[in-house]
């Protein structure tokens, strides 16, 4: 099969979980033998992976650019792969218009609209009281369905012949409240450091050969700031205060001014920018702290706690999409006070901490198995490619979406293109 994947933007594991997922699909792909081309119209960047490692071709691109007409004519691909919804409007008219027979896939990531929908409620409890409450999935859905992005979102899944949806909360949410057939998605959980399966066994380091905590995550993404924001001002200081030993290592990528000016040392609160190995920064600590007022998704971070033995303290929108029942490899709180009694406690208790290990590994090895998933995806990718046809005959909606909403993006993008290419020719005549 000959496979393009339409990146976001040029994938770095080193910085974030959706970095690493996008890879572990690639390789997923690339095992199968199949042809794969990556293409981006970001610039690429110093921290991405060097795709040409696996036999992938590497190819920039342009948004609004005829030129991406002749790479698809060029590839003809089988399986032409979204990163995200936006990246599906971008292109999927032009992938419809020169390959009708290509099976199109959307990877969501994470629903963009729900993450939205909560920062938003957020800003507004703030704004009332200093107190945090986590939103309740009535008031969330209700934002939701008066967000943009949300109506975008959901029409680009409904357009596509499969997406890829990161987590059984979000599946749910997306066939209970907005009407997506299940057949148009699949739970796919691969990450980037999902490399064991349940069956094999794990040496971590123990209790007292562990010390202080950490914090770790993308300093672009607005949950991770949020969190550090609020670790900084409520949480580590009232930790401290019970444990005025201990250390906070804040690790993650793109670390801008503002959060290398909260690093203190006579507070124990370090700001340490990029992790070269966050496995093995993550399996140095004793307790992770992951305090997320709003998100969406799997956190790759706590996937990380889990899978390198460190018991994680984080919220229920953190543990959402990722307990199994009542399990959790440590605790979940959403109250400073909750908060910091669990983290104290976890860090004192040798016998809770050695069950939160316990726990935390086995909710890894069941909620994540990449044998399991791999399986799945190319199992599905191959099924859809075979009955192609009468898949999307039992899709009316998408049919009627793509009939309409692409032909004004196809239009609007023409009209982009016409306006650049004018603009080139009278900077040449002036030359």
């Amino acid at each position: 099969m000959r496979v393009l994947y339409l990146g976001y933007v040029w994938p770095e594991p080193a910085s974030s979980a959706a970095g690493g997922r996008t890879l572990e699909i690639l390789r997923c792909l690339r095992d199968r033998a199949w042809s794969v081309t990556y293409a981006s119209a970001a610039t690429l960047s110093t921290h991405r992976f060097p795709l040409d490692q696996l036999g992938i071709e590497e190819c920039p691109i342009a948004v609004n650019d005829d030129a991406f007409d002749e790479l698809l004519l060029k590839l003809q691909p089988d399986l032409v792969f979204f990163d995200r919804f936006f990246t599906e409007e971008q292109f999927a008219w032009r992938v419809e218009k020169h390959c009708p027979q290509a099976v199109r896939v959307l990877d969501t990531c994470d629903l963009h609209s729900l993450r939205e929908a909560r920062q938003l409620l957020l800003k507004q409890q703030l704004n009332k009281t200093q107190e945090w409450q986590p939103p309740s999935r009535h008031e969330t859905i209700a934002i939701m369905r008066q967000s943009e992005t949300c109506l975008r979102e959901v029409a680009a899944i409904l357009r596509c012949d499969l997406s890829l949806i990161i987590s059984d909360f979000e599946f749910e949410l997306l066939k209970s409240e907005f009407g997506v057939p299940r057949d148009l998605m699949q739970v796919n959980r691969l990450m980037a450091g999902q490399l064991e399966t349940a069956s094999q066994a794990y040496h971590l380091s123990g209790f007292e050969q562990r010390h202080d905590f950490i914090s770790i995550g993308n300093f672009r993404h607005a949950p991770n700031w949020d969190a550090v924001l609020w670790m900084k001002q409520n949480i580590w200081p009232a930790i401290r205060q019970r444990l005025p030993q201990a250390q906070l290592r804040v690790y993650g990528a793109y670390p801008p001014p503002k959060a290398l000016q909260l690093h203190q040392v006579r507070e124990g609160f370090q700001v340490l920018g990029w992790a070269v190995n966050a496995q093995e920064v993550m399996q140095q600590a004793r307790v992770c702290l992951a305090p997320l007022r709003f998100g969406a998704g799997i956190k790759g971070k706590l996937a990380d706690a889990m899978q390198a033995g460190t018991p994680s303290v984080t919220t229920s929108i953190g543990s959402e999409g990722m307990s199994l029942g009542a399990a959790w490899g440590g605790a979940v709180a959403d109250t400073v006070e909750e908060f910091v009694e669990a983290a104290v406690r976890l860090y004192r208790d040798a016998s809770m901490w050695e069950r939160a290990q316990r726990d935390g590994r086995d909710v890894f090895a069941r909620l994540f198995d990449r044998e399991r998933d791999r399986s799945a995806l190319i199992d599905t990718l191959e099924l859809l490619h075979r009955q192609l046809e009468s898949h999307r005959s039992g899709n009316f909606i998408g049919a009627m979406l793509r009939h309409h909403s692409m032909k004004s993006t196809q239009y609007m993008s023409q009209w982009i293109t016409l306006k650049n290419s004018m603009k080139l020719g009278s900077e040449s005549s002036e030359d």
